[in-house]
C-alpha cells in the first residue's frame, strides 16, 4: 500500500545510521582543515588542536543519525501495517532530530514530507 514510501524510509534508515562513517564534508580550526568522518577525525594526530572537536562532532553525528534511524525503524514497522499517521509521528521525530544536521544529512525531511503528502492524498 505505502511501497514507495517504504522504500524511501528504508533509505533514509540505513543513511542515517551510517552517517559517521559515510560522513560529508565538515571543516575545523581556523584553516578550515577537512575532516569528513568519525574515522578521520580518530585518525588525527593526538597533536592537532582540533582533534577533540572533531571526534566530538562526529560522535554526535553518530548519535543523531542513530537516534534518527530508530525511530525510522518504528515509523517502518508502523507503514507495514499500514499505520501511516504512527509513521507519520515517528518520521517527524526523525526528521526533528536531524535538524542540526540536516544541510549535511539531508535525509529525513523528504521522507517526512512524503508521509504528510500520502496522508493528504488518503483523505
Amino acid at each position: 500500500m505505502y511501497d514507495d514510501l517504504i522504500k524511501k524510509t528504508e533509505t533514509a534508515i540505513d543513511s542515517s545510521l551510517h552517517w559517521a562513517e559515510r560522513g560529508w564534508i565538515a571543516t575545523f580550526g581556523p584553516r578550515q582543515t577537512e575532516i569528513n568522518s568519525l574515522q578521520a577525525a580518530e585518525e588525527l594526530p593526538e597533536t592537532y588542536v582540533y582533534r577533540m572537536e572533531a571526534i566530538n562532532y562526529w560522535k554526535q553525528v553518530r548519535l543523531t543519525g542513530h537516534d534518527a534511524g530508530i525511530s525510522g525503524q518504528k515509523a517502518l514497522e508502523s507503514l507495514k501495517k499500514g499505520d501511516l499517521r504512527d509513521a507519520e509521528d515517528h518520521l517527524y521525530f526523525s526528521q526533528y532530530v536531524e535538524k542540526p544536521f540536516a544541510e549535511f544529512s539531508k535525509t529525513w525531511v523528504k521522507v517526512y514530507e512524503a508521509a504528510k503528502a500520502q496522508i493528504l492524498e488518503d483523505q
